[in-house]
């Protein structure tokens, strides 16, 4: 009860850290708000010193951000969050409204997300349910694309293909059920592969569990010991499932911009450029309320699922079995990204000729040119430098800031679901006001939350490693923490989270592509990746192959870092034979060479 009256106040206490910042935003920048609310309100009238005057004296900005940050929390206790800066509406209820409308399309993407990992993990249940999972290779290019997949260009191609070209869907606005199918599709696509992956990465070691074997040799149906697998391996992805909830509700910045959609991502979005304080703070803190509460169901459900093994400490060790080795196809994906590096850096990506503008591929042109008249292959290789560089130097940093939080799961946890509710545009923000602006600004962001997937997946892991049967008896035998850390904790828990983090590696380059598609990363005329398909989307569909060319090496990318990552071995060796406890006699009776190697 204690332990969780602390967690109780240490997730209060960053949820009111983290308004209370959002609260003193326009002065960390060092910009005047009332200038930024004229702009929102009426950006035609001049700026005049009494014009200004008029309008800080209208919201009672003389008096401070510490004034209007206690008007504000003092009207949360009457369920007032204040009236908007630009419009003068209430806010209240416009936020509750934009909540619906993401919760809708959060659970519509959901579902979506749910079907594309049940087809992901279908061949691995169908192999383990009839024992056939020895020869199993790692694979999962497809899914790899799919992950690789820029929601935003997803997005646009969905509108424009399917919605406007072909007609089956509306494209564009939230007039009924029919509205979020699209949406739904660009969002849940990218998510349910990766919550794919990471499942097919479990069910492996799921099956090859003690409790597999027998209940096989009763002779139990295939799809019973399949089904239990499945639910076996469900409480180590319960609180990343968690963090995509809520990172389809207020992350979905992009794909709400794309189909006009009023959700509070978006909501989150316009109040933050424009400065809107009262809406900001109170869209940002419904996310934090609503990533507490995902991660407050995520620990009973698997409680639930686990049962009373992880109380009793008898649960068996989750490690997953050496897969064969598989090393051409990362070979081929390698050496296909490294030979688009290597023809595109000998070009000028900055060379202009306007008399070639979307000119389609051609031996002079291998990817076509983009609106400008600039060789697409240059710019693509050329931004690999900056894109990928990048995209390892922020998934080292968040692998090991993931593990090292992730070890205090008391500490870690608030803080995780904490920073999952904020949107990466707010984010940005923030560190832009910390650190200013600069060439920099978009790795601090997208570094500042890459970090919490993998700390969840580290403290789940860990949760089930402490209550395995084999971590008791090596206890038991007398080893110490800082023994079970090093021999047993981190050997089982390295592998898959780094495993996990090689998978999150194009998601990281997505999402400093995400913030320069809102103009928060890199700036013309950069030919980082991001930009390219940013700066091509209008083109998409008169040249479609300016934004095709960088979004498929992404998806390249993507390729190579799923069977990169597939290709690990497991944690752990796997015991060949049983061998006695007992020391031979000429070995001295340590107690410590009695644990048992796996």
């Amino acid at each position: 009860m204690r332990s969780q009256a602390v967690t109780l106040l240490w997730r209060a206490g960053i949820a009111a850290a983290l308004v209370c910042a959002i609260g003193v935003l326009p002065w960390l920048t060092h910009t005047d708000p009332a200038l930024t609310v004229l702009k929102a309100r009426s950006a035609d009238r001049d700026p005049t010193p009494e014009v200004l005057a008029d309008i800080r004296a209208q919201l009672g900005l003389d008096a401070g951000p510490l004034h209007l940050l206690g008007d504000w929390l003092g009207g949360l206790w009457r369920g007032d969050a204040g009236r908007s800066w630009i419009s003068g509406s209430e806010v209240t209820p416009a936020v509750l409204q934009a909540l619906g409308v993401s919760l809708l399309l959060m659970a519509v993407a959901l579902a979506v997300a749910t079907i594309t990992a049940a087809l992901i993990c279908a061949r691995t249940l169908w192999l383990g349910a009839r024992r056939r999972l020895g020869g199993r290779r790692a694979g999962g290019s497809g899914s790899a694309v799919l992950a690789a997949l820029p929601e935003f260009l997803t997005a646009s191609v969905l509108a424009t293909v399917v919605g406007v070209q072909l007609g089956w869907l509306p494209a564009l606005g939230w007039y009924g059920p029919q509205w979020t199918i699209l949406p739904a599709l660009a969002l849940g696509l990218p998510a349910g592969a990766v919550l794919g992956r990471l499942l097919d990465d479990l069910l492996p070691g799921a099956f090859a569990e003690p409790w597999a074997l027998a209940a096989t040799a009763r002779g139990l149906p295939g799809r019973t010991v399949a089904r239990q697998a499945l639910r076996r391996c469900l409480p180590g992805l319960l609180p990343n499932t968690g963090l995509f909830v809520v990172g389809l509700t207020g992350g979905s910045v992009t794909v709400e911009q794309i189909f006009d959609i009023p959700g509070l991502g978006r909501t989150t979005l316009q109040a933050a450029l424009a400065q809107d304080l009262p809406v900001l703070q109170a869209g940002t803190l419904a996310l934090v309320l609503l990533a507490a509460a995902a991660a407050g169901l995520a620990h009973p459900l698997a409680r639930l699922l686990i049962g009373p093994a992880l109380r009793d400490d008898a649960l068996p060790s989750l490690h997953r079995p050496a897969p064969p080795a598989r090393r051409f196809l990362p070979l081929a994906y390698g050496c296909l990204l490294a030979a688009v590096i290597a023809l595109g850096l000998p070009r000028d990506p900055l060379a202009l000729d306007t008399t070639e503008r979307l000119t389609a591929p051609s031996w002079t042109h291998p990817f076509g040119t983009d609106a400008l008249g600039r060789d697409v292959l240059a710019r693509v290789g050329h931004g690999a430098l900056d894109t990928l560089l990048l995209a390892f130097a922020i998934t080292a940093a968040a692998l090991l800031t993931g593990l090292a939080l992730g070890l205090l799961p008391r500490l870690s946890g608030p803080l995780v679901d904490t920073v999952t509710a904020l949107p990466p545009v707010l984010v940005a923000l923030l560190v832009t006001a910390v650190v200013g602006s600069g060439t920099a600004t978009p790795a601090l962001a997208v570094a500042a939350v890459a970090w919490a997937p993998l700390a969840a997946h580290t403290s789940a892991l860990l949760r089930q490693e402490r209550a395995a049967l084999h971590l008791t008896a090596t206890r038991a035998l007398g080893a110490g923490p800082w023994y079970l850390l090093r021999h047993e904790l981190l050997p089982a828990v390295l592998p898959p989270v780094t495993r996990h983090a090689l998978l999150r590696l194009p998601g990281i380059a997505l999402a400093l592509a995400s913030l320069a598609f809102l103009g928060l990363g890199a700036q013309p005329p950069s030919p980082e990746w991001g930009l390219l398909l940013a700066e091509n989307q209008p083109y998409a569909e008169r040249a479609p192959w300016v934004v095709l060319a960088p979004a498929a090496v992404l998806a390249l990318l993507g390729a190579l870092a799923v069977t990169a990552a597939g290709g690990m071995g497991g944690g752990r060796r796997r015991i060949r034979k049983a061998e006695p406890l007992a020391p031979r006699p000429e070995q001295p009776s340590d107690t410590r060479k009695l644990v048992a190697t796996r």
